[in-house]
Parts: C-alpha cells; sequence; structure tokens
C-alpha cells in the first residue's frame, strides 16, 4: 500500500442526522476533492480502529489515483466524506503529504462542501 496522500481530522456525522453507527480503520467510503468530483480514500485512525459519529479524531487518507485529480487540495479545506450521495462526514486538510494534490489557489476550486 502506498504512504497516506494528507493528514486530517474526521468529524462523523450522528445516525439520526444520517450517518453511520461507527467506523473502522480501513474504511473506503468517497470523498469529495473537487466541486463535481469523488473518489474513494482509504481512512487510517490514530490511536484506535473504531471511530463513533459526533466524535472528532486525527487520522490519513489515501486517496486512489491522485494523479486524476491534482492540485484540487489545501491545509484547511474541508471535503464530504460520503457513500453514494449520502454524507456521512467530513474532513479537514490538516497536512499534505503528496505534492500532486496541493493546490496554492483555493479560489480555484469550490472548499468540497
Amino acid at each position: 500500500m502506498r504512504d497516506p496522500d494528507v493528514e486530517v481530522i474526521f468529524k462523523f456525522i450522528r445516525p439520526e442526522e444520517g450517518g453511520r453507527k461507527l467506523c473502522a480503520s480501513g474504511y473506503r467510503p468517497a470523498h469529495k476533492v473537487r466541486k463535481n468530483y469523488l473518489t474513494t480514500g482509504i481512512h487510517h485512525y490514530y490511536d484506535r480502529d473504531i471511530v463513533y459519529p459526533g466524535e472528532f479524531i486525527w487520522g490519513t487518507i489515501t486517496f486512489i489515483t491522485p494523479e486524476y485529480y491534482p492540485n484540487c487540495l489545501w491545509e484547511g479545506k474541508i471535503i464530504t466524506i460520503q457513500e453514494g450521495g449520502r454524507i456521512i462526514g467530513y474532513a479537514e486538510i490538516v497536512k499534505i503529504f503528496n505534492e500532486i494534490l496541493r493546490s496554492d489557489d483555493k479560489t480555484e476550486h469550490d472548499n468540497g462542501v
């Protein structure tokens, strides 16, 4: 497996608001990295394997094929975490490890939400 692309703060919404009951490290949901582009990413959570809705937790995302959506992320950007069209959480980009994803133009793309 490749190194992670980004470090993030995850926030999952509660089931009564449309979220999941829990998420585990290795979870592979969709992420809206551009206004009209969803891609799969593999989650790794720091300090534990299970995250419950309503919690904030730090971790990483390893995206599949990041070369197909370059220059779309910046520190502070919030991207949605989705299952199909349903938003189940958010991830705030804290650090970008994969430079192909970095954008210096924060106005070029929407904030993903």
